[in-house]
């Protein structure tokens, strides 16, 4: 990105957040601007990601289709846009498998900081690491977000909270603190609680000890939209769309 697009980008950013902060909506920043927020790390980007439910988002679109704004229901399972030129908004309120809800907890566990003096609100770093879980795809793989968040905000998460949320998907949390301990290992017996890990451990360990399940399921779906499909259109395996243990 050149100098003058960044400055532009800068621009619509203050723009967008200004018009948010005085519309009182609620929403909370994701993204490139929470991996800043939690990790220190700054990216050059042409979109903003917002954060809301899915009762606040008609109200967002509105307001920026009032403001003069393009607005898109991009996907209504989870995901609406708002344009202007070239750059623009991405408007959450689900993930692409339906498993991260926005919710009110979120809202009520959302850090507070500042965007160009404007005050915002970021999404929980539970939550955003909880995001990154199912982003494995090809094109994007989310695990060094993952890495860089627990790195330089891990000895502050709130562990009980993140393995809540990955309760049902716990392998996910599993398989990310061995890539974790494998890419930081000086670190992670610092950052990694050990209860944790011995949890995760013990729960895949049980796991031997029962028969294996009487139908052939491909959970790969939730990670990756496009490369286990031929799993489940060729090779007769069932793929679930809900939270499973």
């Amino acid at each position: 990105m050149t100098e003058s697009e960044r400055l532009e980008a800068t621009s619509f950013y203050k723009d967008v957040l200004l018009l948010l902060h005085e519309s009182e909506y609620d929403y909370m920043l994701g993204g490139a601007f929470a991996m800043y927020h939690y990790a220190g790390i700054y990216r050059d980007t042409k979109d903003l990601d917002i954060f809301c439910k899915s009762s606040e988002y008609p109200k967002i679109l509105k307001l920026f289709e009032q403001a003069g704004y393009q607005i898109e229901l991009t996907d209504v399972r989870w995901l609406a846009k708002v344009f202007k030129g070239s750059y623009f908004i991405d408007i959450i309120f689900d993930s692409v498998n339906h498993i991260c809800t926005v919710e009110d907890s979120w809202y009520e566990r959302a850090m507070e900081g500042h965007f160009s003096d404007i005050p915002v609100r970021f999404i929980p770093v539970e939550e955003l690491i909880w995001c990154k879980m199912y982003v494995q795809n090809r094109e994007r793989y989310d695990n060094a977000d993952i890495n860089h968040i627990l790195l330089r905000y891990g000895k502050q998460l709130d562990w009980d909270h993140l393995l809540y949320r990955l309760d049902g998907h716990w392998h996910l949390l599993l398989a990310a603190l061995l890539i974790f301990q494998f890419v930081y290992p000086s670190d992670y017996r610092d950052i990694i609680p050990k209860r944790i890990f011995d949890e995760l451990l013990g729960r895949a360990q049980e796991q031997y000890d029962l028969p294996p399940p009487l139908e052939k399921v491909c959970r790969g779906p939730l990670i990756d939209q496009t490369q286990y499909q031929v799993d489940i259109k060729e090779w007769d395996y069932k793929s679930y769309t809900i939270t499973t243990i």
